[in-house]
Formats: structure tokens, C-alpha cells, sequence
């Protein structure tokens, strides 16, 4: 195989959030001991990938050092955003175009920022949960209401509660304006389908209210999957911003860059106003190269990942039986049930905190999702199988255990 994803890679002293960072995280004093020495724990939380970014990358910024002078830089190549058009174009039949495209830190930063110019004070902000947390901290900390729409499980698949959705979106007395729509979905891994999403921008749009359409997972489907851009169904809508990034598709999240597509001139010309990033030299150089050089590594990675999935699914079904779990549309991240083997565990206990104590294992449970993510818990499947492998060992040893007592 030409990329080894096999690869046990040493994170330890390297300023690794995963690695050094996950107590802050889950609000554990430096102090506090743990039975598990650091380096003994099996991560599987955040979600960045413990696989090598594309070596494609790291020698274009190896090709970038060797120019010696890391000064002041902007985008002014066109060549990077013909990169960039091929991508879409080819992938996503998405004719992006220059001149709505601002650069951003990440979409989480680009979040909080969005919000303060699509919504005014006493409007809210609708999110579908189980949601990723910062969706919520966006609203939040741009003093906005928060109004959450529960997800449905219909047939293994996390759907929209379009009732709902319609009822609160039709309701003065919530005030909603603004829709954070996360497509492919954060925990559950649903990929929207083309229907859902035009019913979804049809509502949205008749009732003028904005939608940001986080789609940093849209690289990340299983192998025969179709990633559908809200924004190609509704050309010419000028509420509909985009927001996508190469950090989870080729592990540069520590790369610091996304692409938030605006086509509003006006919202486009005060956020260029008001954030006007200086950039990295090397963070251009690798977001070109990813774009330009790592499809094939990306199509091997989709293999490997496919292959992951269904390693925990047949797991699964033999360790943990009463675990119900689906393989997602897209991700890397496995949302799974295990509501029937929580009872069993020590009451009053955050579950990940229990696991991280009893099993060694660092994950995230359903209560760090927003809400209506009761019983669940998910794991990170970008990583070597042996440590997969040892992951579920750990966690279905755990909770048999307890479930003995």
C-alpha cells in the first residue's frame, strides 16, 4: 500500500490537544491522579485524525521552508483558487467563485463571527441536536437565543423532525433568523439527501431566515456516498453561506484555514472590514497541496475508514450485543447507543469521565452534544486499526464488567 495508515505515530511533547490537552477538555484538575499513565490512554475523542496528513503535504511545506523568508502573506497566486475551483467542480459539480470566498482561522472562529452579522440582538439561532458544541457557543457567545430541533431516528438513519422544524421557524415569539445546518452531520454522520436539503433551504428562505451550511465532512463519505452543497441547489441565494476546510479531510486542523463562501456583498464586505487575516505561508502552501496533490490519498483513506467501520460494527455485534450502532453516511465518527449497559454504571457519573478512569479510554459522551444525545457515546474511528482494536477491547471489558456486578 502506498500510505501506511497502519502507522503508530508518537503525539507525546508535541502540544497535541488529543494528546496533552484532553483534562482541560473534560474539566479535570492537573492534579487530579488517574489510574492511567497519559501515554497508556487510547484516544478516540477529538477529532482530528492519529493518522499521518498526506506526505504530498508535508513536503510541499518542506518546499515552502526551503524559500527561507516566512514574511507578511495574503493569497495573490490565482493559481491557488483555480486549485480550489477544480476540487469543487469536479467533486461536487459546485462552480465556486472567487470573489465570495473569505479566509478564516477555522469554521468554529468563522462561526462566532457569522453570527453577529446575520442576527441582531433578540433574534435566535435554530441548530438540530444532537449538535456539535460549538453551534451552541456560537449563538452564546454572541449573546443570541438558542432554539434546538431534536433529530428523529427513522430505519439506523438520524433525520430531520421537519414538524418541528417548520412549527419553530413559523413561531414570531421565537424569533428565529439564522439556521446552522451541519451537512454531513456532527455526531450522527447523516448525509443529507438532496429532497431533505431543498426542503430544508425552501423553508429557511421563505421565511428569510440565513443559513450557514457547515460542510467540513464532505470529503469524508463512505466510498459510493455523494456529498450534495446546500448552496448548488440555490443558485443565486444569497442567504445561504458555506463553510468548508481541509483540516478534517487531510488532519490539518492545526493548520488554521477555511473557506467560508459569502455571496452577499454586503455581509462579505464587513467581514472583510472587520477580519482581515494576515495568513501563514506554510498554511497556504499545504492547503494547495492538499487540493492539488491528495486525491488518491484521500480515496485510500475513505477505503481505510470503510474498512474501520465495519471492523466495529461485526465487533460490536459479538462484544457488546446490546449496543446499537449503524454505519454512517459520512465521518469518521461513530455515534453509538449504549443506553442499555449505563444503568449498570456507578450513578451520578459523566460516562466519559467513568471510561476514561475504568478503561483507559478518552472518547466523548452523549452529554457533550448539546442535547438529545442521552445514552450515547462517539468514538473516533481515524486511527490505526491496533488502536481501534484495543479501543473497543477496553470499552466492552468495561461495561460487561460492570453490567456482572
Amino acid at each position: 500500500m502506498k500510505y501506511n495508515f497502519d502507522e503508530i505515530i508518537d503525539r507525546k511533547d508535541s502540544n497535541s490537544i488529543s494528546f496533552e490537552g484532553w483534562r482541560h477538555h473534560f474539566n479535570v484538575s492537573a492534579d487530579e491522579v488517574f489510574p492511567f499513565a497519559n501515554e497508556d490512554y487510547i484516544r478516540m475523542w477529538v477529532a482530528d485524525m492519529d493518522l499521518s496528513t498526506p506526505p504530498e503535504i508535508l513536503d510541499a511545506i518542506r518546499r515552502r521552508l526551503d524559500r527561507k523568508i516566512l514574511g507578511y502573506t495574503h493569497i495573490l497566486d490565482p493559481v491557488y483558487y483555480d486549485v480550489l475551483y477544480r476540487w469543487f467542480e469536479k467533486r461536487y459539480h459546485w462552480q465556486i467563485k472567487k470573489e465570495e470566498i473569505v479566509i478564516a482561522p477555522g469554521v468554529v472562529p468563522a462561526l462566532k463571527r457569522l453570527v453577529p452579522l446575520l442576527t441582531r440582538s433578540g433574534e435566535a439561532v435554530l441548530i438540530l441536536t444532537p449538535s456539535y458544541a460549538p453551534f451552541k457557543m456560537a449563538a452564546h457567545y454572541n449573546d443570541r437565543a438558542l432554539v434546538m430541533s431534536d433529530m428523529v431516528l427513522e430505519e439506523g438513519r438520524f433525520v430531520m423532525d421537519r414538524a418541528d422544524i417548520r412549527r419553530k421557524l413559523e413561531d414570531p415569539n421565537l424569533n428565529i433568523r439564522l439556521f446552522i445546518l451541519c451537512n454531513p452531520q456532527n455526531p450522527t454522520g447523516t448525509c443529507w439527501k438532496e429532497e431533505e436539503l431543498r426542503w430544508l433551504g425552501d423553508l429557511c428562505l421563505q421565511h428569510d431566515v440565513w443559513i450557514i451550511s457547515d460542510e467540513i465532512h464532505c470529503d469524508l463519505l463512505r466510498v459510493g456516498r455523494q456529498h450534495i452543497p446546500l448552496a448548488t441547489l440555490f443558485p443565486g441565494a444569497e442567504r445561504i453561506i458555506t463553510c468548508t476546510a481541509p483540516s478534517k479531510t487531510f488532519n490539518l486542523a492545526g493548520n488554521l484555514m477555511s473557506h467560508i463562501f459569502i455571496p452577499d456583498r454586503h455581509i462579505r464586505r464587513t467581514w472583510n472590514t472587520l477580519h482581515q487575516d494576515l495568513l501563514s505561508p506554510l498554511s497556504i502552501a499545504a492547503t494547495r497541496a492538499a487540493y492539488e496533490e491528495c486525491e488518491e490519498w484521500l480515496e485510500a483513506l475513505r477505503q481505510y475508514l470503510d474498512l474501520n467501520f465495519a471492523f466495529l460494527k461485526d465487533t460490536l455485534s459479538q462484544v457488546l450485543p446490546q449496543a446499537r450502532f449503524d454505519i454512517p453516511d459520512a465521518t469518521y465518527l461513530a455515534w453509538i447507543d449504549i443506553s442499555d449497559y449505563l444503568p449498570m454504571l456507578p450513578q451520578q457519573q459523566q460516562v466519559a469521565l467513568f471510561l476514561a478512569r475504568e478503561a483507559g479510554i478518552l472518547l466523548e459522551d452523549g452529554s457533550m452534544f448539546v442535547a438529545n444525545g442521552e445514552g450515547y457515546i462517539r468514538l473516533n474511528l481515524a486511527c490505526p486499526r491496533t488502536v481501534l482494536e484495543e479501543g473497543i477491547r477496553r470499552l466492552s471489558h468495561t461495561l460487561i464488567r460492570y453490567a456482572k456486578r
